[in-house]
């Protein structure tokens, strides 16, 4: 041996990162765009401290307010879905039919939409055309009026071709209270057919992938599917589409803004064969990838049946089915019976298993 020994430098960790962006990183990752635990608490902490208001407290999908004599739902979101076409629509589709879901999660039949383009230099007139008609024919379809907009252009380099922006409005029937806080032990949870479409889809566009066999997304307007189930009874406790974060998310907001627990079958839950292939394919989990044309309903036990048909007769809900119940224990928390007789805790995400899809 030498009489000095080289010694193996220590490795410099500074330029790593976790896989998982951490809680407190200082500055905004993808997961805050996710809508798991990171976007709520980039709400919680930054948003609803700097805004505050009874109104936003609530942190439904949309809010309703009473104006003029009136009650009005109201919502927006923007979208940023990378590609701007894929199987099943376009960021088009998503901008009419994600903010009409999002009045419909309140009972509100939308009536007038805003659309706000932000366009990229260079992105090609066609383009803009074609997601322009798209946005068009989408709003016909779901019944509302796009009734005022916006357009600003970016600097080549700074956006991603076109952004779009939509806020809603539409009315709410005096008797239907429908929000995250009305989820009661006893309540029937329902899907209104498969989940995964949506993100899978993007995915396979995205990344050139193929699974044996095509997968469209889900995206549709929801309104019609929700004046059904309201026309059975108006007593729906909770309505909400599992966008970003997919059913476990949405699931999970609404145990924690109750303070229920709710008990799922995992086998009762609906994947499609070319989702659940694609998921393991992915290493992900179809419970959090996310959807644009399903709801899941939490309706009181004595309505469940006829609730249940009457989603089944729309084309919307044909493959409704229920999936689970509200329950006293486990508050905040939701938990699936698996197919082994054990139970396992689904969690809400961190982040986003695939970003931009919406």
């Amino acid at each position: 041996m030498a009489d000095t020994e080289t010694l193996t430098p220590a490795p410099d960790f500074s330029g790593w990162s976790c896989p998982l962006p951490l809680r407190d990183h200082p500055r905004v990752v993808m997961g805050h765009g996710g809508g798991g635990a990171l976007s709520a608490e980039l709400v919680e902490h930054v948003f609803a401290p700097a805004f505050g208001g009874p109104v936003l407290a609530g942190l439904a999908d949309s809010a309703v307010l009473e104006l003029g004599g009136a009650r009005l739902a109201f919502s927006t979101d923007s979208y940023v879905v990378r590609p701007l076409f894929f199987p099943g629509g376009s960021i088009g589709d998503l901008a009419v039919n994600g903010t009409v879901n999002d009045l419909a999660m309140s009972g509100a039949r939308a009536a007038y939409l805003s659309c706000g383009f932000i366009l990229e230099e260079g992105v090609e007139t066609a383009v803009v055309d074609r997601v322009a008609r798209a946005l068009g024919a989408a709003a016909r379809a779901a019944g509302v009026e796009v009734a005022t907009g916006d357009t600003k252009v970016v600097e080549a380099g700074r956006g991603d071709g076109i952004y779009l922006n939509t806020a809603g409005i539409g009315l709410v029937a005096p008797n239907v209270d429908i929000r995250p806080q009305r989820a009661a032990p006893g309540d029937v949870v329902i899907v209104s057919g498969p989940i995964g479409l949506h993100g899978v889809a993007i995915m396979s566009v995205r990344e050139g992938l193929e699974f044996g066999a095509e997968v469209r997304s889900d995206c549709a307007a929801l309104g019609g599917l929700v004046d059904a189930m309201l026309a059975v009874t108006p007593d729906l406790h909770v309505l909400r589409d599992p966008t970003r974060g997919g059913l476990a998310a949405a699931l999970n907001e609404i145990a924690t803004a109750a303070g229920v627990g709710v008990r799922l079958t995992e086998r009762a839950v609906p994947v499609p064969e070319a989702v659940a292939n694609a998921c393991a394919l992915l290493g992900l989990d179809p419970w959090y990838v996310a959807n644009e044309g399903k709801l899941v309903a939490f309706v009181p036990r004595r309505e469940a049946e006829a609730v249940l048909a009457a989603m089944r007769a729309h084309p919307l809900g044909a493959e409704a089915v229920v999936i689970g119940d509200c329950v006293e224990d486990h508050p905040g928390m939701v938990v699936a019976r698996t197919g082994f007789g054990g139970t396992r805790v689904v969690d809400l995400p961190m982040g986003e298993q695939l970003p931009r899809i919406c």
